[in-house]
């Protein structure tokens, strides 16, 4: 396998018609090897991991690294800079222990029982209206406008601090920093302005705190830049993650009509199909880690140096670890997917997501029993030209 000619690049195109299945040629590349030489854009040649075992084993090995300075992207576009530089200090998703160990244990006393129950209440008030907003629109209506985005938008609001009429000033922004396409002077730009929001927010928490994480995090001893870093972190993965999986998961519900016949008839699936959808869907199209010395992976060498993407779709779709894995099945029991990652590094706002779907995606169909797309099909706008999958817009009607 060494031997073989690298794969050009990541695969990135999804076949006509198929938008909630994986970019073509991952499947195939699982097939032919768990473990394909790969060339990034920047000249480096590395790996592309496609098996479910495979990802978990790099994923929870502490001798690949998940270090900013180390890593090479897999696609042009996402990262900000040429040349790669370490993470500044409070970045804890691009850090390893023992950095890492220390933000992550301060940011998890962050999420109390009694805020994510609170939160949770919030959710479900939050829901309500933007519901009753809808009614009172009345169809049609655009869902990620409506619904989708407002809702995980408002939560990481009051998660934060933020004040919810402020969203706007960083939220065309954190859209700059995940599209493809914006060259590296917008995408400083955007990161320049989200920071400078955060900063602000800072320094305002610190004169006056109010009950919120960030203001929990001002009472340690994190500095200034640190508490902006982690404040722009989960400011960007809240914002936009939850959006897209509420509405591409409507998308799919109402392309799979006897799937959502049988949530409308069995409240008591909600929670194998919200873990059904976060495998099927899998928004986060891959991961990075670097080899810290050799490492034999898949019975081959991977290099100390070496960067080693994860292709989180193909490994949800890995047919070794999922039976019929191109099929939704809400009764599947989908536990094991890696939709938020896997070891030291999956997903801090994991639990706060799933809350988000639960109350988000049952509210939403009873309260819409005829919710269906107000368009054909192919007509849905999909973000091919986001870092994060799923739909820019979803017009929806309903009878009245």
């Amino acid at each position: 396998m060494t031997s073989s000619p690298p794969v050009p690049a990541l695969p990135v195109e999804r076949a006509p018609g198929r938008p909630f299945d994986p970019p073509e040629g991952l499947a195939e590349l699982r097939t032919r090897s768990p473990l394909t030489r790969m060339a990034y854009p920047d000249g480096h040649v590395g790996w592309l991991a496609t098996s479910h075992t495979l990802t978990r084993e790099v994923l929870a090995d502490p001798r690949f690294s998940a270090r900013a300075e180390l890593r090479h992207a897999p696609i042009p576009g996402v990262a900000a800079a040429d040349r790669p530089r370490p993470a500044p200090p409070g970045s804890f998703t691009a850090m390893d222990p023992p950095e890492h160990t220390r933000y992550r244990r301060l940011l998890t006393g962050q999420f109390t029982v009694r805020r994510v129950r609170r939160l949770t209440e919030r959710i479900e008030e939050v829901t309500a209206e933007h519901l009753d907003a809808m009614d009172r629109h009345g169809p049609t209506v655009d869902l990620v406008e409506a619904y989708a985005h407002p809702i995980p938008a408002q939560v990481v609001c009051e998660l934060l601090g933020v004040p919810y009429a402020d969203r706007a000033r960083f939220q065309q922004h954190a859209m700059d920093l995940f599209r493809l396409g914006s060259s590296t002077e917008e995408m400083m730009a955007a990161y320049a302005a989200v920071h400078g929001f955060v900063h602000e927010l800072v320094l305002a928490k610190r004169a006056a705190p109010t009950d919120d994480v960030l203001s929990g995090l001002t009472a340690t001893d994190l500095t200034d830049e640190e508490l902006v870093n982690i404040g722009f972190t989960l400011l960007g993965a809240g914002l936009d993650t939850t959006a897209n999986m509420v509405a591409l998961s409507v998308f799919a519900l109402l392309r799979h009509p006897e799937q959502l016949a049988a949530l409308r008839a069995d409240p008591s699936l909600t929670d194998h199909a919200i873990e059904e959808l976060l495998r099927y869907l899998s928004i986060i199209p891959f991961t990075i880690r670097v080899a810290l010395e050799d490492v034999e992976l898949a019975g081959v060498l991977v290099k100390a140096g070496e960067s080693v993407t994860v292709s989180i779709p193909a490994a949800n779709r890995d047919p070794e670890r999922f039976a019929d894995p191109d099929t939704l099945d809400l009764s599947r029991p989908a536990g094991g997917h890696v939709a938020f990652g896997h070891g030291i590094h999956q997903c801090l706002g994991q639990q706060l997501a799933r809350v988000e779907l639960r109350v988000a995606l049952p509210a939403l169909l009873d309260r819409f029993p005829s919710l269906r797309l107000a368009v054909a099909p192919d007509e849905v706008a999909m973000r091919t030209d986001m870092l994060i999958y799923g739909v820019h817009r979803l017009p929806v009607d309903w009878d009245r």
